[in-house]
């Protein structure tokens, strides 16, 4: 038999699964997944996002079972081990070829590469797909054919050159003969430093993914643009966690915007829009980590600000780490982010800033902060946000750019609902003391005074940044 192995990895779903559908097109298919907790960790995940990633796995095993699809399962502790595995696996089963979808870091880049040379050598095909962004990297560039570093301009250039090809569902495949191999029992979960948040706040899988996908264009879509900024309200897709792990791909996204849309992506209604904008945001940051990988190595995107003077205050990355800065929407937030495993986007541009602003303190240790909370956490899109927010990374605006957190909440969370939710301390007061409690009220709230002055702060930022030399 010409047997097909498909490398599951952050594409848990059997529907547009570009691997999944080559694979079945060519013969039976047998799937793996590897499964490399401690790689993971190393990389920064915590808990919340190792446990879904889990239960994405155990999904996506009862719809490759319904395909008669075996599903093999194996534990490595480092990447340097895949090659050995898969090719123990694919002599194993007389496999004709190894198909698996790209992914984008450059860790990832060199597992993958010495993959494909190892199998190389021992005359097995290997074909890997460009399925979790349209463009692959290094096909979008600007008119000198460098990769984009600004954002705007990318956009720009996406719309202009996306093709209906691109945005084109991949076949689900048939049900197969079923073949003589069975799928392996799922692992027990890991032992891991943290326990995860409640399951129920993220149900994995790409059933789970389709269904949240249809509410938020039925009911949200069409106002993304007027509420997404608003903490308090449902107004967000909240499907990051199910894009980070391919249980929703971005094609299906962008196919159900043109069915409301009237076929569009880029005119139409504002909502809906706005919310292609963000998923564009999205591939940008994977280009960026191809063609800039010096942000893979814990480097700024913008080479000169290497020099900045980061302060190392570990009180002060404390309190910003528990809620205990003294300013109610930053403290909010992290609380949401702690207890939920996700933060509203507003909130991360919000709290990313103070920490490297106000506090100037290194935007790595936010970075790391994240990640180890968010059950979407993926590196480029991480790594882009919290750089753009430390004026680092690919902002096209100037280093002054630096949100005031009290401006931020009365505009954004204007009756102080959010604040109140997460900080109940505070919810006895009137909805605008809300942002900036009355410093003699502090002691009986049991809420601690702003461990920073923002004017102060503002300008020890603004002089650190004006010290550099490009």
């Amino acid at each position: 038999m010409n047997v097909q192995l498909v490398w599951l990895r952050s594409d848990l779903r059997i529907h547009d699964n570009s691997a999944l559908a080559a694979a079945a097109a060519k013969g039976p298919v047998v799937a793996i997944f590897l499964r490399s907790v401690k790689q993971w960790q190393s990389h920064g995940h915590g808990a919340n996002k190792i446990d879904f990633w889990a239960r994405g796995v155990a999904a996506i095993k009862e719809s490759l079972n319904g395909l008669n699809i075996p599903l093999l399962h194996r534990d490595i502790d480092a990447y340097e081990e895949a090659p050995q595995v898969l090719l123990d696996i694919a002599r194993e089963h007389n496999v004709e070829q190894l198909h698996f979808n790209i992914e984008y870091p450059l860790n990832e880049q060199h597992r993958d590469r010495a993959v494909r040379e190892a199998f190389k050598q021992h005359g097995i095909n290997v074909q890997a797909h460009h399925d979790g962004i349209a463009f692959a990297p290094g096909s979008l560039l600007t008119g000198k054919g460098d990769y984009y570093g600004v954002f705007t301009p990318f956009s720009k250039a996406w719309h202009k050159q996306i093709t209906a090809e691109q945005l084109a569902l991949r076949d689900t495949p048939n049900v197969q003969t079923p073949l003589a191999i069975e799928s392996d029992p799922l692992p027990e979960r890991p032992t891991l430093d943290d326990e995860p948040v409640d399951a129920r706040l993220w149900p994995a899988g790409e059933s789970a993914a389709s269904d949240n996908l249809e509410r938020f264009l039925r009911f949200r879509g069409r106002h993304y643009k007027a509420q997404r900024d608003l903490p308090k309200v449902h107004g967000t897709s909240e499907l990051s966690p199910y894009l980070a792990l391919g249980m929703l791909s971005y094609r299906q996204c962008l196919q159900a915007v043109m069915s409301e849309n009237g076929g569009h992506l880029a005119d139409g209604d504002a909502g809906l829009t706005t919310w292609v904008s963000e998923l564009i945001w999205r591939e940008f940051y994977q280009h960026v980590a191809v063609g800039f990988p010096q942000v893979c190595r814990y480097q700024p995107f913008q080479a000169h600000t290497q020099q900045l003077q980061w302060r190392d205050d570990d009180e002060d990355f404390k309190a910003w780490c528990e809620g205990r800065t003294g300013y109610p929407l930053v403290d909010a937030a992290m609380r949401q982010l702690v207890a939920t495993g996700w933060m509203h986007n507003r909130l991360r541009m919000v709290t990313a800033m103070f920490l490297s602003k106000h506090l100037l303190i290194d935007w790595r240790r936010g970075e790391a902060f994240f990640m180890r909370h968010l059950v979407d956490g993926e590196f480029c899109a991480n790594n882009g946000g919290w750089q753009w927010a430390a004026s680092t990374g690919t902002d096209a605006a100037p280093y002054f750019r630096i949100f005031n957190p009290t401006t931020q909440s009365t505009r954004f969370d204007a009756e102080g609902e959010f604040i109140a939710h997460w900080l109940p301390a505070l919810e006895s007061l009137p909805a605008k003391a809300r942002h900036a409690p009355p410093r003699d009220m502090l002691t009986q709230l049991d809420y601690p005074a702003p461990i920073v002055d923002h004017k102060a702060a503002r300008q020890r930022a603004l002089d650190a940044f004006k010290a550099l030399s490009k």
